[in-house]
């Protein structure tokens, strides 16, 4: 169990590493624009993603 943890939180660095390493402009451009959201919408985003990481793993197990 712990193994699979260490998995996915190293899958998600991957991942998440993978857009600044390669187009650090657009990344740049990217993060100003996340950040003049507004809140609510940044709350939005954020529920949405949780709940299709919740639906992903559910199927998966």
């Amino acid at each position: 169990m712990s193994d699979a943890i260490w998995l996915a939180l190293a899958m998600v660095l991957i991942i998440e590493g993978i857009g600044p390493m390669l187009f650090p402009n657009r990344w740049q451009h990217y993060v100003r624009t996340l950040a003049d959201q507004s809140p609510q919408q940044l709350r939005t985003l954020g529920g949405v993603m949780v709940i299709i990481g919740v639906v992903t793993v559910f199927y998966l197990l």
